[in-house]
């Protein structure tokens, strides 16, 4: 599969919403995540259109809700937007309460189509992974990042991760399970710390 320029303008549209954004807790420009998650869909035999919309997949969420989804649409096709759509967890400013939020999302999870679903496995590796990778560096503290705090973090990743088992054949599940194997790893050893 050869990229196209309709892959391009995403990739400029994508740098330019999330701009002045950074990763949570970190100085890291956003658009690494976009771009590794867009990487990871690649990786694992998504097309154009399935990478088109992880470089978009927060783009509603973060930068401008149901209007932004109108110009995504208009931009980039109805395709597109309904991965975005399937990947995004809230529509309102301010977001809903954490827990009310991801509950809601992961029964939403269950019936979003296949395309969607490999988007939204790799934007969890890709978050998993920096959260195993900072708390190599950073300690129990990585954990004060997340609304859900360690717990919460762990049983929402840990949630997914069923869903996805049950619901989607795809190698990219595997990564999956591996990285939330290393998250619960990684609870266990700071909760015995806490001990």
């Amino acid at each position: 599969m050869k990229l196209t320029r309709r892959f391009n303008d995403a990739l400029l549209y994508a740098l330019n919403l999330h701009a002045n954004q950074l990763r949570k807790g970190t100085s890291t420009p956003y658009a690494a995540h976009l771009l590794a998650v867009s990487a990871l869909v690649l990786e694992y035999g998504g097309d154009e259109d399935q990478a088109i919309a992880a470089l978009l997949h927060d783009a509603v969420e973060d930068q401008g809700g149901r209007q932004r989804l109108i110009e995504i649409e208009n931009r980039f096709g109805n395709r597109v937007s309904e991965i975005v759509k399937a990947c995004t967890d809230s529509w309102e400013t301010p977001k809903p309460p954490w827990r009310a939020r991801k509950e809601a999302y992961l029964e939403h999870l269950q019936g979003i189509p296949d395309e969607a679903k490999l988007v939204s496995c790799a934007d969890k590796i890709h978050n998993g992974r920096a959260i195993v990778r900072d708390a190599h560096s950073e300690g129990d503290k990585v954990w004060n990042r997340f609304k859900g705090g360690k717990d919460g973090t762990v049983w929402y990743y840990r949630s997914i991760l069923n869903i996805l088992q049950e619901s989607y054949e795809h190698p990219i599940v595997n990564e999956l399970a591996e990285v939330v194997d290393q998250l619960l790893t990684l609870a266990d050893q700071t909760a015995e710390l806490d001990r």
